[in-house]
């Protein structure tokens, strides 16, 4: 009973810590589907959805949004035309490389800044073999993977005025719809989430922190199930530096605001399942290889 009732306040913990975050993304989606022209990213980005990568990636260090918002953010995006590929790349990549994060890495590692270096730097790396990956299995194909619609009750298209009444009243009701949506799943993910933290053995997970390859991935799926927000995660990934080695701790940093539980539950809720197959594949092979190469040299 004990463990239930702890596990029911870690529950309420991450909706309460997450929640804000979540409806900023689907305020910041509401403003993108509302004031973004349908044609916008077709006029603005290179006609080759390769050559979006770069550029996107650089966008995305400059949007302080986490991983529980920044989904429904990709979705309004994509919808109006963003290529598939920087879409993934954004949903990689924003988490990790913005100034919130940078700060409070820096904060909680500012004894060890290769721990600062090595996340952000590995972040950027991953997020560009993502959108490659991702437009060569899936965008190459010339098969369409649009997310899936809301039901409006409003239309989207017509031209929205900055200071007009009537865009802003869409935007709202379109942030209440987007809220409830993501939130269903989220609340999903939460749960599974709180009950891993709560009754999985740490001491059998810490028994294995030995092996050069078997410790990245246990970090790895510690990220996955811990489900932290990314500005929050670099003061848990601190308290494992004396049992992990380095790298497995970067492996923590760079997959857990990439990939957790909640926003695979998101994910399957706004996207075909074959996307989110090739996104989960190529996030997951993508960072234990690479983490387990720079073990290595490091």
């Amino acid at each position: 009973m004990e463990a239930l009732h702890t596990a029911g306040m870690v529950f309420l913990s991450i909706i309460f810590e997450s929640a804000p975050f979540i409806l900023m993304g689907a305020f910041f989606s509401s403003l993108v589907l509302i004031f973004i022209p349908k044609e916008f990213f077709k006029k603005y980005l290179p006609a080759n959805p390769l050559l979006s990568i770069p550029p996107a990636l650089i966008l995305s260090a400059v949007f302080p949004v986490c991983e529980c918002a920044i989904i429904p953010v990709i979705r309004g995006l994509v919808r109006k035309g963003m290529p598939l590929c920087a879409g993934a790349v954004f949903l990689v990549a924003a988490p990790i490389l913005n100034p919130i994060v940078l700060a409070s890495t820096f904060y909680a590692f500012r004894s060890d800044l290769q721990v600062v270096a090595l996340r952000f730097g590995l972040a950027a790396f991953v997020a560009l073999i993502v959108g490659l990956l991702v437009y060569f299995f899936l965008e190459s194909r010339k098969e369409r993977f649009i997310p899936r619609e809301l039901t409006m009750s409003f239309e989207t298209e017509p031209k929205n005025r900055l200071f007009s009444w009537g865009s802003w009243k869409k935007i709202f009701d379109h942030t209440v719809d987007e809220f409830f949506t993501v939130g269903k799943y989220f609340i999903l993910g939460a749960g599974i989430a709180s009950l891993f933290q709560v009754f999985l053995s740490q001491q059998a997970v810490f028994n294995l922190a030995e092996s050069a390859y078997v410790s990245p991935l246990i970090m790895m799926f510690m990220a996955y199930v811990l489900s932290l927000c990314s500005t929050a995660d670099a003061f848990v990934a601190a308290s494992f530096a004396a049992t992990f080695p380095t790298m497995s701790i970067v492996a923590f940093l760079v997959f857990g605001p990439m990939l957790d539980i909640k926003n695979t539950a998101m994910l399957l809720g706004y996207f075909p399942v074959r996307f989110v197959a090739v996104f989960i594949a190529s996030v997951v092979l993508t960072v234990y290889v690479s983490v387990v190469i720079m073990q290595m040299i490091f």
